[in-house]
């Protein structure tokens, strides 16, 4: 039976979302194509009338998860307590505990700089798509003046993020995710309302 072009794209994405989740969580080498296949609830011989290869799913996962994490940002993000909000969402404990529905940077960084430039690619194009569009709403004359010192406050964020959740100490790892507000508020020049 053949299916038409809306019924492929569907699928496609039902991959591609299913394999963001899972990467989230086990990372992207420690899922397959069977378990990712799976997760999509299709079979191993689907997969290449989607995809070249693994790569090529993985660059579509984090192109699709940033896509995703952009647009909640664009809803949420509209002023500098929006961008509050954003931190202290991000450096919650919820964040922190629930990495399968969290920012794909902090869950596949260290491997992202590891893959392919495909990956890296898509997920460069991605990341700084979210950057510039925090860039302009900090420096709306000239958001290429914010842009580093967004991503170095994005950069602060990941990284919290990651050493909280290898913390085996809940209080401490609790510690260092309010420090990390602090810290990158005050690089973001966005005053704390606490």
């Amino acid at each position: 039976m053949r299916y038409g072009s809306e019924h492929k794209q569907a699928t496609r994405q039902r991959i591609v979302a299913a394999a963001g989740r899972r990467f989230k969580r086990d990372g992207i080498d420690g899922a397959g194509i069977s378990v990712l296949m799976k997760d999509a609830g299709l079979t191993n011989g689907a997969f290449y009338a989607h995809f070249e290869s693994k790569d090529d799913l993985v660059a579509n996962a984090v192109a699709d998860q940033l896509c995703i994490q952009r647009a909640s940002i664009d809803e949420q993000v509209r002023d500098r307590d929006g961008l509050e909000r954003f931190v202290r969402e991000y450096l919650s404990v919820t964040h922190r505990d629930s990495p399968e529905e969290g920012c794909p940077s902090a869950a596949l960084l260290d491997e992202i700089g590891r893959s392919p430039n495909l990956i890296r690619d898509a997920y460069s194009d991605g990341v700084l798509a979210i950057i510039d569009d925090i860039a302009a709403l900090l420096a709306p004359a000239d958001p290429q003046s914010a842009r580093v010192r967004v991503l170095g406050g994005f950069a602060t964020m990941v990284g919290t993020l990651q050493l909280s959740r290898a913390l085996s100490g809940k209080e401490l790892a609790d510690a260092v995710l309010e420090q990390g507000i602090q810290n990158v508020l005050t690089l973001l020049g966005t005053p704390s309302h606490d």
